[in-house]
This record gives C-alpha cells, structure tokens and sequence, in this order.
C-alpha cells in the first residue's frame, strides 16, 4: 500500500479518527507501555540467554497488544486492514514505539479522553 508521506505521516493522519473511544485511549494507556516493556526486556533475556525471561517478556508483549486490541474493536472506525506480515510488523511497532507515544505526549491522548476532537 502507498503510503504518502511514509509510514509515519501515513499512520499520524488517521491516527486520531481512530482512536477515540474513552474505554479503548485507557487500555492503549495500560498497552503500550506493557508492549515497550516487554519488548527490552525480551531483548535484555536474549542477550543473557535467559529462556525464561524471553518467555515471559513475549507474554507481556503479547497481552500488551492484546488489550489494545480490545479497545481497537470498540472503535467507530476501524484502522485499514494488514497488507501482509511486513505490513504489519511495521505499523504494530511505528504505532507502539513512534505514533502512540507522540500522541500522548502532544495532549492529543487527553483531549480525545475528555471528548474534544482536534484535527491532528
């Protein structure tokens, strides 16, 4: 899929239609910090070696995205579908580590939270 202006500018622009349901803004609040997390501490375990750790970190990932996905169902507009597995490695990781974050940290989050739309 072409995507004007790259994948950033591409998923930024939609990134506020899609994410306005006050019940999913606070599961992605719990999320994605449990997705970031989960990924370093993956990646500290494999550089231990520690099976376990890597485990468990995968876990934390996994129920990271998982309970962001429970809000993404609540939404009115759903996000364009998945062109493939590259495809979706690089929009889940851009979202979790670039979009999400920049969304939060320019008052867009709490905006939407308290009901007032912006045009982002």
């Amino acid at each position: 899929m072409a995507r004007e202006g790259g994948l950033i500018a591409w998923q930024w622009r939609d990134y506020g239609r899609n994410h306005t349901d006050k019940l999913s803004l606070v599961l992605h609040m719990l999320g994605v910090p449990m997705f970031i997390a989960g990924v370093f501490a993956a990646f500290r375990h494999v550089l231990y070696g520690n099976l376990i750790g890597i485990a468990v970190a995968l876990v934390v990932v996994v129920l990271g995205f998982a309970i962001q996905g429970i809000g993404h169902k609540r939404e009115a507009e759903q996000p364009v579908p998945f062109d493939g597995p590259a495809d979706f490695m690089a929009r889940v990781f851009t979202e979790q580590f670039v979009t999400f974050p920049r969304f939060v940290l320019t008052g867009h989050w709490l905006r939407h939270l308290a009901g007032v739309r912006t045009k982002e």
